[in-house]
């Protein structure tokens, strides 16, 4: 049986509109595609790809960085609280086979890191630029290479 890739889309909690608006393009063309979208669960970018992939059916999953359930985004089908705090983005990673960064804060950057150093494919829009991530203009592009990166990741 083949499986559904598993995409996390990372990015600021307080994030600007073009960002929001890249993210939600993001979710709703993952979605689409029938992946899995993965994020922190909370506000900006991550609600944001959360709500485009929910508009069209998708499945959304957040590893939330505190106890409690209720602090989700609206549009998390799957809120996993960790208790972990920031702690929480090594899981996001490694529940990933592909990392979208859209924008991003310190946050952004440290699961920019651990997926680099864990060998999962990060594709940029307007993030970082750090050695290793493959940089895209639109949100298609991203969705596009992201998806081909999570096919070729050997699962274990």
């Amino acid at each position: 049986m083949a499986h559904r890739p598993y995409v996390a889309v990372v990015g600021p909690s307080d994030a600007t509109s073009q960002e929001t608006r890249a993210a939600e393009k993001i979710g709703r063309g993952l979605a689409e595609a029938g992946a899995i979208v993965i994020t922190g669960g909370l506000g900006g970018v991550m609600a944001a790809a959360c709500h485009g992939a929910s508009a069209v059916g998708g499945t959304t999953v957040g590893f939330l960085p505190g106890t409690d359930r209720n602090s989700a985004n609206d549009y998390l089908q799957v809120a996993l609280p960790t208790g972990l705090g920031e702690l929480r983005n090594g899981l996001i990673i490694r529940a990933a086979d592909a990392v979208i960064a859209v924008g991003g804060a310190y946050g952004t950057l440290s699961e920019i890191a651990l997926a680099l150093r864990t060998d999962v494919p990060v594709i940029g829009l307007d993030t970082w630029d750090v050695e290793g991530i493959e940089r895209v203009g639109t949100p298609a592009e991203a969705v596009e290479r992201a998806l081909q990166s999570a096919g070729r990741r050997p699962r274990s």
